[in-house]
């Protein structure tokens, strides 16, 4: 690990303790240190101003972020919190299909659970009920040996009826 993501790492840490505008401020300084297109750059911007509650300006740095290349794991992070901002801007379809593709094209990717949970946070606020439940039941599925197969089953018979 560099000293850079050291010390983005170090601000992080201590992002809750620090408070928002001095978590912006503290990585907006780091940042400042990389090239205008460093993909890790962008999504720290990105990021910090999510932290910070300005969703409508994380957008272009985190969809700049992944259009300049940004490697994993910082690309699957991105595309969730991505998807998580679209929500919170009220553009929940935008969200889900964002969601829907990254889970199509690496269904094992590691951050898939997370990527689940908010598909179905931005099916709920599309008034999609049953379908928002049963995106969260078939998430937890793996995760239940004992009733996955029960659990599945209920999941399929929800309805908004």
């Amino acid at each position: 690990m560099d000293d850079w993501r050291r010390r983005v790492d170090a601000v992080w840490a201590a992002a809750d303790d620090a408070g928002e505008d001095a978590t912006l401020a503290a990585i907006d300084a780091l940042v400042a240190e990389r090239p205008a297109s460093d993909p890790e750059a962008l999504f720290e911007s990105a990021s910090a101003r999510d932290f910070a509650g300005l969703q409508a300006d994380a957008e272009p740095f985190y969809r700049a972020a992944l259009a300049h290349g940004l490697a994993e794991p910082y690309r699957g992070q991105a595309i969730v919190q991505l998807a998580s901002t679209l929500r919170n801007l009220d553009r929940s379809p935008e969200a889900l299909a964002l969601l829907r593709d990254f889970l199509a094209a690496e269904p094992d990717h590691p951050l898939a659970d997370a990527a689940r949970a908010f598909a179905a946070l931005a099916l709920f606020d599309d008034g999609m009920a049953a379908d928002a439940l049963r995106e969260a039941l078939e998430a937890l599925v793996p995760h239940l040996p004992r009733y996955g197969r029960a659990v599945t089953a209920y999941a399929a018979a929800l309805d908004d009826d």
